[in-house]
Parts: C-alpha cells; sequence; structure tokens
C-alpha cells in the first residue's frame, strides 16, 4: 500500500512539482547566482565579480535608490487609498440598495482589465480627456499637464492603481460584512449605538481576518507595480516617475547589464518578502487583541 500510495503521489504531484520547478525554483536560484556576476544576459562570457554588483547599487547608482524610495512612497499611499476606497464600496454595496448587483459589477469591472490596456486607455484620458475637459470648464485640475510633470504623473498612476484595485478589495470585503452577525448590530443599535460606533467596535474587529489579507495583497502589488508605470508614464518625465520593477526590467533588457539587473531584483524580492511578512505578523497579533 505505501508504495502504490507513493506512486499515486508522484503521480499527482510529480507534474505540478516539475511545472514548479521548471518556471520557478530554476529561474530563482539562477537569477541568484547571475546577479554575483557581470554578464549582458546575452553571450556565453560570465565573469564572477562577487558583491560588486550590490556595492554599486548602494554607492554610485542614484537612479536605483530613487526608485527604490519612489516605489515606498507609492506603496504606502496606494495601500491606504485602495483599502479605503475597496471598505467604503463593500459598506456601500452591502446596503439594502435595489441596485447593489449592479454596482458590484460595475466596481469591479476595472479589474478585469489588463494593466498595459488599462494605462493606455488613462493615457488617452489624462492626455485628451482632461485637456477637452478643461478647455469646456476652465477648471484647473483639468488643465493640469497630468504626464508631463512629475508630481502629477506620480499621482497619475496612483489613480489609475487605486481605481483598478479597489473593486478587487472591495469583494473581499464584502465577503467579509456579510458573515458579520446581524443580532450583534440589532443589539448595538437598541442599546443606542450610532453607526460609527457600530463600525468601530464591532464591524472592524470581525472583519479583521479581511484586513489582514487585502493589507498583503496590496502590499505586495503595489510593490511589483510594472505595466501602469510602463503604459501610462514609461518612468517619464527623465525617469522621475520610474518604480523599482520598471528600473529593474531597463537595467536587465535595455541597458543588457543582466548581472546588475538581477541584483536589483533579488534585493527588491528580500525588501518585499520582509515587509509582507512582518505585516501579516502584525496584523495577525491585532486580530488575537480585537
Amino acid at each position: 500500500m505505501k508504495w502504490k500510495d507513493a506512486g499515486l503521489f508522484t503521480l499527482f504531484v510529480g507534474p505540478v512539482f516539475l511545472a514548479f520547478m521548471v518556471v520557478v525554483l530554476i529561474p530563482f536560484f539562477s537569477g541568484i547566482f547571475y546577479s554575483f556576476t557581470d554578464w549582458n544576459g546575452i553571450t556565453g562570457q560570465i565573469k564572477w565579480v562577487g558583491l560588486d554588483n550590490f556595492i554599486y547599487l548602494f554607492t554610485d547608482d542614484k537612479q536605483f535608490q530613487q526608485s527604490f524610495l519612489l516605489t515606498t512612497k507609492y506603496t504606502v499611499i496606494a495601500i491606504l487609498f485602495t483599502n479605503l476606497l475597496g471598505f467604503s464600496l463593500a459598506l456601500l454595496v452591502t446596503q439594502m440598495l435595489k441596485t447593489r448587483n449592479i454596482l458590484r459589477t460595475v466596481f469591479f469591472m476595472p479589474n478585469l482589465l489588463g494593466g498595459l490596456l488599462l494605462g493606455f486607455i488613462w493615457q488617452f484620458i489624462f492626455v485628451k480627456g482632461f485637456v477637452s475637459i478643461g478647455e469646456l470648464t476652465g477648471i484647473p485640475l483639468f488643465q493640469l499637464a497630468w504626464l508631463g510633470d512629475a508630481k502629477t504623473a506620480f499621482w497619475g498612476i496612483v489613480i489609475v492603481s487605486v481605481w483598478q484595485g479597489a473593486g478587487y478589495i472591495m469583494i473581499i470585503y464584502i465577503a467579509a460584512l456579510q458573515n458579520v452577525p446581524q443580532e450583534l448590530i440589532e443589539a448595538a443599535k437598541i442599546d443606542g449605538a450610532n453607526r460609527w460606533q457600530i463600525l468601530r467596535h464591532i464591524t472592524m474587529p470581525l472583519v479583521a481576518p479581511a484586513v489582514t489579507i487585502c493589507l498583503f495583497l496590496t502590499t505586495a502589488s503595489s510593490f511589483k507595480i510594472f505595466d501602469a508605470n510602463l503604459s501610462l508614464t514609461n518612468g517619464g518625465p527623465f525617469k522621475s516617475t520610474e518604480m523599482l520593477a520598471l528600473n529593474i526590467y531597463t537595467e536587465a533588457f535595455v541597458n543588457n547589464r543582466y548581472g546588475i539587473g538581477e541584483a536589483k531584483a533579488l534585493i527588491f524580492f528580500i525588501v518585499v518578502a520582509a515587509i509582507t511578512i512582518i505585516q501579516v505578523t502584525i496584523s495577525k497579533k491585532r486580530e488575537v487583541e480585537s
């Protein structure tokens, strides 16, 4: 029986593990090796340089450092606004509204669009649509060069990312809100609690596990933003909106410095993994306390 069980296990798990190894494990460990080399990603000449790539990144590569700080700033803002908007939309569509199912569909639809396509659509809106509205209404907000200025281009990326991600986060919060016992809410209303008190002392503690999941998802996705950054601004103007993922891509596949690109990717992986682990640990402790 043991041999039979082992055979069945290998039959079902083996192909999946093989695919995982080919697609994930081998490229991952190969990338770690290349991060210690000087290689252009094309030729067969690979030169071992040890820690020189990492020393260069932290001492001389100012663009990498700027992209890292910009990505951190973007991540904090995107996490905050995506979760606030997603939770607000979830509260709205869980009310007794006749159009709540339609609203759920409308709010979730942006998540179905690919990041590149979404970026090009919003690029047209920022460049052509806002200009036309500004000319018709004279509102200064629509007359700004949204993608031509570093500050407004950054906020343009934030707007697009939050608009796309809030619908997905909304679905998770909807599932959590629907599991809140209505008996507790009715009892709190009878005791004289207002909506804010119910939200703070009953709803929020009970949806804490969903908050943990949403924070984890938005943290990981915000740090890894690439497609919207590429299609909206391509890092411009003058690399002022170049996020870390785009910087890594440019280094490895445009500048043909694959070794340095892999070194950046390895640092990126370690930072994202550390931040997400810390975030989940803190959120889990708050779940227990609440």
